[in-house]
Parts: structure tokens; C-alpha cells; sequence
């Protein structure tokens, strides 16, 4: 919590939300007294809630700091879940338990010839995927950064594939991306244990994401097109968009299509993937 308001305080400068400025300020930003007064709490409140002190705060309050500091729907939910995640509970966390996909998601998602489909949870693991997304994302699956189970990991193949910048255009729109969606998932979260083990190992062995992860960027809702890089198919302009997949009440999961635009070059390419995906289904040759 600290941390979070703190770095979304220092993101607006008095001229933005229309106060007056004099002089040199020590701090980039909004002071904590400009905050309060924008939010209409005494300073001494907003300085112990961004202590971390939020036993009792009212969700009134929460949305007032929250249109204070301009935040944006994604970084609003993900304050509620901070403030949620706080309060005191009479009961131990329950640890969530990963569970195994239905046969019925992996009947959909191989049922989507012409789409890229696959199934992540919130650690951002490929859980499932049709024989499209596994020949698009050849990259992630065969590289050593799979668990032991062979499931690829966004986030460790972004951060820790020496390969990862040459199969997206916008490998730094990438990185930040999986941060962000980490970040929420962890305000979601918190003592998911399997998660923390992922955000230390990424923290300890990339200093880029341990940067990236410190300035406190959320993101919960995403989408739009991406551009790949294909080492058998070339470059790739495709669409995606990710919908939510309730199989678990206690494990979010999200299911993820990639399309291209009708009569394009990119269709093409994609439909040459998703033959070479259907013959490796069949073991007639590989993805590469």
C-alpha cells in the first residue's frame, strides 16, 4: 500500500489537478498534505494510510484517494484489493490449489482451428492451448525456461529467454505488460505461495523485472494486437483478446484468443501455422 500510493503520488504534478505551486519542492509530484486535500481527509489520515494503517477505512474513503490520484480503473481495483488484503481475519488463508483443466475447456479450445487459443492462470502459466496456439508460441514451449510439467510461463520467458526479444515486436510493451498483470494478481493474492516463489525467483535472476516490478504498475484488463516474429512463419500482426474463465472458484484463469484480419497476409500465415499445428497433432513433422 505504501508503496503503491506513494509511486502514483509522485506520477501528478500540482498543474494537473490544479493547484498552485511556489517555489522548489523536494519531492516529485504531489506532497502527502496535497493528496489529503484533494481526497478531503486530514493530512494525518492520508499519511497513516499510506503507512499501511487502514483498519476501518470506509470504501468512500478508498474512492475519494482514488480519484485523487487519477487513478485508472485497473489501479483503482487493485487499491480495493491492497485495502482488502489488509484488513484483519480471524481465519488462516486458505492456500489455492492448482487445479487440472476440464476436458471440456481443452474440447473448446481444439474446437478454434482458425484462432490461437489458450488458457492461462493468474501466474500466467499456459495451463491448456489448441494445436495453433502451441505451433504460434513453438518459442515459449520449447524453451528451457518450462517447469518441470513442460508448461511455459510468460513472465520467464519474457524475462529470463536470451530468444524472448526477437519473437515480439514490442518486447518492452511485453515486459511490461507481465508485470503489471503479475502486480494485480498479487494484490488479488497475496499469499498465494506458488506466486511469490515465481515474482522472488524473477526478482533474484533478472534486474530488469526486479525495476519494472518496483514501480508499482497494475494492469487487469488487456488487449488488442500484438506483432510477432515467427521464426518458421515470419512476421505476425495478429488480434487477441482474453476473456474470463470461471473453472475454479479459487484460481483465476483467463482464456486467451489470437486471430488475424480476414484477407490479409497475416490469415495466410497464420492458416500455414495451424496446418504445420495439425500435422504435429498428428506426428507428421514438428512445429519448427
Amino acid at each position: 500500500m505504501r508503496d503503491f500510493l506513494a509511486t502514483r503520488r509522485a506520477k501528478i504534478t500540482p498543474e494537473q489537478v490544479g493547484l498552485p505551486t511556489s517555489g522548489r519542492r523536494r519531492v516529485p509530484g504531489l506532497r502527502r498534505e496535497e493528496v489529503a486535500v484533494l481526497a478531503g481527509v486530514s493530512t494525518e489520515w492520508y499519511t497513516r494510510l499510506e503507512k499501511g494503517h487502514i483498519n476501518g477505512v470506509s470504501e468512500d474513503v478508498l474512492d475519494a484517494v482514488a480519484g485523487a490520484l487519477q487513478l485508472d480503473d485497473d489501479e483503482r481495483t487493485y487499491l480495493f484489493d491492497l485495502a482488502r488484503a489488509a484488513q484483519p481475519s480471524s481465519r488462516t488463508p486458505r492456500r489455492r490449489k492448482a487445479v487440472d483443466v476440464p476436458p471440456r475447456v481443452q474440447w473448446l479450445l481444439d474446437s478454434m482451428t482458425l484462432s490461437a487459443a489458450l488458457v492461462t492462470n493468474g501466474r500466467l502459466d499456459i495451463v491448456a492451448a489448441n494445436a495453433l496456439a502451441r505451433a504460434l508460441f513453438a518459442p515459449l514451449f520449447d524453451s528451457e525456461t518450462t517447469d518441470a510439467r513442460g508448461r511455459p510461463n510468460f513472465a520467464r520467458y519474457w524475462f529470463l529467454d536470451r530468444g524472448a526479444p526477437d519473437f515480439v515486436a514490442d518486447w518492452d510493451g511485453a515486459l511490461g505488460a507481465t508485470v503489471a498483470l503479475l502486480r494485480a494478481e498479487a494484490g488479488r493474492y497475496p499469499h498465494d505461495k506458488a506466486l511469490r516463489e515465481l515474482i522472488g525467483e524473477l526478482c533474484t535472476m533478472s534486474a530488469e523485472f526486479r525495476t519494472r516490478w518496483a514501480a508499482h504498475d497494475v494492469r487487469i484488463h488487456h488487449g488488442g494486437v500484438k506483432q510477432f516474429q515467427h521464426p518458421d512463419a515470419g512476421p505476425l500482426e495478429l488480434v487477441y483478446q482474453p476473456l474470463d474463465l470461471p473453472i475454479s472458484p479459487r484460481e483465476v484463469h483467463s482464456l486467451t484468443i489470437y486471430t488475424a484480419e480476414p484477407g490479409t497476409l497475416d490469415e495466410d500465415r497464420l492458416k500455414l501455422l495451424a496446418s504445420w499445428g495439425s500435422d504435429q497433432v498428428q506426428g507428421d513433422k514438428p512445429y519448427r
